[in-house]
């Protein structure tokens, strides 16, 4: 079994605090930002990019913030103060994901920016920055997992961690962050041979939404929402549901 005894808590400061999630998600988010300014290469794109990103990542954090709310509204409706409580956790990476795409389409639509081509530019920072994201998860033990007594079985002894006292569980968010650097070099792979522009984000979309469903099975820390699934596989079998069809349609009609 892999023992993790790392305090879930860097530091705190009053109310305040830092773990290592939240570490790990700025560093994601900068690094998702410079990988796409880094493809981007024409100026004027980089400068576009430049004044989307807050826009995008203020849509992602309210749409990471709200699908997490929904899916714990019993929770919050109990203290609705505790929903502005961002710095406590609970964002949902799918909102984050729907969010921030939202956001930038409001923008391109605003401002007549080709969201399309800086989708594409950004596909595989977001999918990376999905990757090292996960490893604060692995430090702080957030997601509770199916127990296991495989040798990688993971045991939380720190006593801060959400996880402490569990028994050997499956590493989830270590398959998912696995699944992610492999999403990462099949986009990385294929850029520039997908056909119209866009095509690229979304089998970035279909190909995250495919793993998430099924390690989403091994999760203990979502709701079941129906049929025996739970929010983050409706979302992703949703999305799954849109952005295949839509990539298969380009596809066949080919590029303009």
């Amino acid at each position: 079994m892999i023992n993790i005894g790392i305090d879930p808590i860097i530091f705190r400061l009053g109310p305040f605090s830092l773990s290592w999630h939240s570490l790990f998600t700025m560093v994601a988010m900068l690094v998702s930002i410079w990988l796409t300014v880094r493809l981007a290469r024409s100026q004027p794109l980089v400068n576009t990019i430049s004044s989307l990103a807050p826009w995008a990542i203020l849509g992602g954090i309210v749409g990471a913030r709200l699908v997490h709310v929904v899916d714990y509204w019993s929770v919050y409706a109990a203290n609705p103060a505790a929903i502005f409580a961002v710095w406590e956790g609970g964002l949902a990476l799918w909102g984050g994901i729907l969010g921030g795409t939202l956001a930038a389409l409001v923008y391109g639509k605003l401002t007549r920016t080709r969201i399309a081509v800086i989708a594409d530019l950004a596909a595989p920072g977001l999918i990376l920055a999905q990757a090292i994201g996960r490893i604060g998860d692995i430090i702080n033990g957030e997601h509770f997992s199916t127990a296991t007594d495989l040798p990688w079985g993971v045991v939380y002894t720190h006593p801060n961690s959400p996880a402490y006292g569990l028994p050997p569980a499956h590493p989830e968010v270590a398959y998912e962050l696995l699944m992610d650097l492999l999403i990462f070099g099949l986009l990385w792979k294929l850029r520039g041979r997908v056909g119209r522009d866009g095509n690229l984000f979304l089998v970035y979309l279909a190909a995250y939404s495919f793993g998430r469903f099924l390690f989403s099975f091994l999760r203990l820390d979502s709701n079941t929402v129906f049929l025996g699934l739970n929010q983050a596989q409706w979302i992703s079998l949703s999305v799954l549901g849109i952005a295949v069809p839509i990539l298969f349609l380009r596809q066949r009609r080919g590029t303009p």
